[in-house]
């Protein structure tokens, strides 16, 4: 079982930015790991993957304002959230899928943190 706990959520106004971190009580070696959003009402939308061997995908609504990465030896994924817009805020949640390869599908992982809520002014 792999343990996920979120931070870093929080508000802030339009054109800011904040960084949501992903701690996990096991190593990130052979996983792939991603980040998912949701609001009430709609479907958990994902956002960024990161694979093994260290590539990425991206929805099209954040491509060159989010940035995935992980550190391995911390067991840290993050999430770097810049220029948010009005459209951004909801629980964005992290998830592991016990495979290396990626698929940007939420009922493809396995296991999910609690979420951290982004709101923006």
């Amino acid at each position: 079982h792999v343990q996920l706990v979120e931070s870093g959520g929080g508000s802030v106004q339009a054109g800011g930015s904040l960084r949501l971190s992903c701690a996990a009580a096991d190593t990130y070696t052979y996983y792939c790991l991603g980040w998912f959003r949701q609001t009430p009402g709609k479907e958990r939308e994902g956002v960024a993957t990161i694979d093994d061997d260290g590539s990425t995908t991206y929805a099209d609504s954040v491509k060159g304002r989010f940035t995935i990465s992980k550190d391995k030896m911390k067991n840290i994924l993050y999430l770097e959230m810049n220029n948010l817009k009005p459209e951004d805020p909801a629980m964005y949640y992290c998830a592991v899928r016990l495979s290396s390869v990626c698929y940007n599908r939420a009922e493809t992982f396995e296991y999910w943190g609690q979420g951290t809520q982004v709101t923006v002014s």
